[in-house]
């Protein structure tokens, strides 16, 4: 057990060293940091987000970090840095490489919706090469395009310590993305991998079949998004294909795609012989009443491994709602349920509000709650889902609130997810 070395005054050191003023902001925080137990068994994140609405906040800038960096380095007790939504550039991304490439206690870093680009993506992932300790990078919303998103294929093909790589809303193209699923075929360490929200101008889903192909022979990759990948009839085929050769995939997140109910048979055929999907989320799809009949019919006979099903937005009605409703009453193996942003009627009330007072679905695992008026059932929505805090988190409450985290209570991949 050792004692937390004060940041604060080093970090002060470093501004004057560098001739540059302090940031008000990354004083504080470090002053927190300082303030809190000075003995750790474990490690520490040092959250810095340029979001944080419960303190007055000056963003970090590329010379903020300058100044930051050689302070961290020189401490083992920072194990996790949060440097989300801040003005980090190319040249800030320098001082991220070289502090990947001299640290050896750093095991999560979260760069989210900066401004680094492709430049800065080839550093980072270069410093990676050599790096064996992070184990979990979100590069999220740094538009890196698709010679950004081949910098970090050619990282995965050398790093064998990353678990866990969010590429979300990057600006990865199809080229990136069929590199990517090729260098994942033969890895055994990535564990989850977000590649949301590429920029795909073909419709005949190349990238789709690429991460099929590799799906057959991966072993390790338990979490897996591909939200808006414009995936249709076809890729939903594929995937399919694949994920009965699969044995250990748990989360498949396909929201946001053109799924409709004729694609969805191939879903429901895959969960009557799968075994290992925990979590599959069709959110904001299209698969209506037919999609949900299909989906329940393979939950109520045959599925007993999944435990969250997604298909909020969808289009269902009450034929469909009931349905899924009904094969809850059968499988006891599915726990949580998220239907808001469909077509309520008196009957899919009654069924949901069912579930709930007999305790078949709890309160915290669904994102309606059903009230009375006049007589009648109504179901309102409640703020719980599989990854509501994806982007965000809350200023007040629990840090990892679970209910409306879902996800990370089935089957969290790192402690740091």
């Amino acid at each position: 057990m050792s004692v937390l070395p004060d940041l604060h005054q080093q970090y002060l050191q470093a501004c004057q060293n560098l001739s540059q003023p302090e940031n008000p902001f990354v004083a504080y925080m470090l002053q927190e940091a300082d303030r809190s137990d000075k003995t750790w068994t474990k490690g520490i994140t040092l959250k810095i987000a340029g979001n944080n609405h419960l303190v007055p906040v000056q963003r970090v800038t590329d010379e903020d970090l300058q100044a930051l960096a050689p302070v961290l380095q020189n401490t083992v007790f920072v194990t996790g840095l949060d440097l989300r939504y801040n003005v980090l550039t190319d040249d800030g991304a320098k001082h991220v490489a070289k502090f990947l490439q001299e640290n050896s206690t750093l095991r999560y870093l979260n760069l989210m919706f900066n401004d680094i680009g492709t430049s800065g993506a080839e550093l980072i992932a270069r410093a990676l090469h050599r790096n064996e300790t992070l184990l979990y990078l979100r590069m999220t919303g740094n538009k890196i395009g698709n010679k950004g998103g081949m910098y970090f294929a050619s990282m995965l093909q050398i790093n064998s310590a990353l678990e866990k790589l969010d590429l979300g809303d990057c600006d990865l193209g199809t080229q990136s993305l069929m590199a990517i699923a090729t260098v994942l075929t033969p890895n055994r360490s990535v564990k989850a991998i977000n590649l949301n929200r590429p920029l795909i101008y073909s419709q005949e889903e190349e990238t789709t079949v690429h991460i099929a192909l590799m799906l057959k022979t991966n072993s390790s990759l338990v979490e897996l998004h591909l939200c808006k990948h414009e995936m249709k009839k076809f890729g939903v085929e594929r995937l399919c294909e694949a994920l009965y050769e699969n044995c250990s995939l748990r989360y498949l997140d396909l929201s946001c795609n053109k799924i409709t109910r004729d694609d969805v048979k191939f879903l429901g055929e895959l969960l009557k012989r799968n075994q290992t999907l925990q979590i599959l989320d069709l959110n904001s799809n299209r698969i209506e009443d037919d999609g949900a009949i299909y989906l329940s019919e393979a939950l109520a006979l045959c599925n007993r491994t999944l435990q969250a099903l997604s298909v909020a937005s969808n289009n269902i009605s009450g034929k469909g709602l009931v349905a899924l409703s009904d094969s809850m009453k059968t499988n006891m193996e599915l726990s949580y349920i998220y239907i808001w942003g469909n077509k309520f009627d008196e009957a899919t009330c009654m069924a949901f509000s069912e579930l709930i007072q007999t305790g078949r679905l709890k309160p915290n695992c669904t994102d309606v709650e059903p009230y009375e008026v006049d007589g009648h059932i109504h179901l309102a929505e409640v703020s719980h889902g599989l990854k509501k805090h994806y982007y965000w988190t809350p200023s007040c409450g629990k840090m990892k609130n679970k209910d409306a985290n879902a996800s990370l209570a089935i089957g969290a991949v790192s402690e740091y997810l």
